[in-house]
């Protein structure tokens, strides 16, 4: 990866940051695509001197995407929403990235997507993230398909909005609880992601599926939490029915979930059975008990002089 320009789509991000990260240790230049470059002038540190640059980009328009790729060796696109125009960003702007690196002849495209994704999903959201992997293939044939399963780290909206919640009340309701979830650390997603940009002659073309080493129920990782921050909430175990009444209020301010949101839990978020992943990359997956403690230390009434969880149930 050696003085090898990649433009990172949503390099600003939560997972932007790591892909840079890992990217950026690795050597390589890198070029960070924003609508609003300003977000992400914290990377610069990360690199040496003129190893990162910054770009306004927007991927619902094309001209600021072919300035953004042009002279690149590698793209990847990492830019996706959990609500909203799931159209605009997952198909039309994933198409619109693939087109221009692929106008532009670059040697490597990484697409990030999400395990579900199916154009046949119940979810919006998924079958959005699945026409969007079909859109880039068709316009990048050797594009490098990536799916995680949920995402944790230092700055995740879903480990921290948890711990939160449990922080705060006396009684933590869980919806779904049997659902399963395979979390992957945000670290090992970001080297994963910078591995398959360094030899596009052995991963182009390719899916891989990352996922940590532990896979977990809504249920136990509710309670795996509040062990881990020392909280013992009274935890209450939703019936399907209430989950399926709530979501449908999903559209209101300040609602629990969405009715998209419901749908996407009636399915498993786990890495699928021989799929390639982390290991095939040669990288040992993260465990959350390994990590996850040393930031939510502040969910803590004691903070970091209370004991720890060890391991995740």
């Amino acid at each position: 990866m050696k003085d090898k320009l990649v433009t990172l789509f949503g390099g600003g991000g939560f997972v932007g940051r790591y892909v840079a990260q890992s990217l950026l240790a690795a050597g390589a230049r890198v070029r960070i695509a924003q609508r609003d470059p300003r977000s992400a002038v914290f990377l610069k540190p990360l690199g040496g001197l003129g190893q990162t640059q910054f770009v306004g980009a927007d991927i619902a328009r094309p001209d600021t995407v072919a300035r953004a790729v042009a002279g690149a060796d590698a793209v990847i696109n990492l830019v996706g929403v959990l609500a909203g125009n799931f159209q605009r960003y997952h198909v039309d702007g994933a198409r619109v990235v693939a087109e221009a690196a692929a106008q532009a002849g670059v040697e490597a495209l990484v697409h990030v997507s999400a395990i579900g994704a199916d154009p046949a999903s119940a979810s919006a959201y998924g079958g959005s993230k699945g026409e969007g992997e079909a859109a880039v293939r068709a316009a990048f044939a050797t594009a490098t398909i990536v799916r995680p399963s949920i995402v944790f780290g230092r700055e995740d909206r879903f480990v921290n909005r948890f711990a939160a919640m449990i922080a705060k009340a006396p009684v933590v309701p869980i919806l779904r609880a049997p659902a399963r979830f395979q979390p992957v650390f945000a670290g090992d997603v970001g080297a994963g992601v910078a591995r398959i940009v360094a030899d596009p002659g052995i991963h182009g073309g390719h899916f891989y599926e990352f996922g940590g080493p532990d896979v977990v129920t809504m249920g136990a990782l509710i309670r795996w939490i509040a062990g881990a921050i020392g909280r013992d909430p009274a935890i209450v175990e939703l019936p399907d029915f209430a989950g399926d009444l709530l979501s449908r209020a999903g559209f209101l301010p300040f609602a629990p979930i969405t009715r998209d949101q419901w749908r996407m839990l009636q399915t498993d978020n786990v890495v699928a059975s021989g799929a390639h992943g982390l290991a095939e990359l040669g990288i040992d997956a993260t465990p959350m008990a390994a990590v996850a403690p040393a930031w939510l230390v502040r969910f803590r009434r004691q903070g970091r002089f209370g004991a720890r969880v060890e391991h995740l149930a």
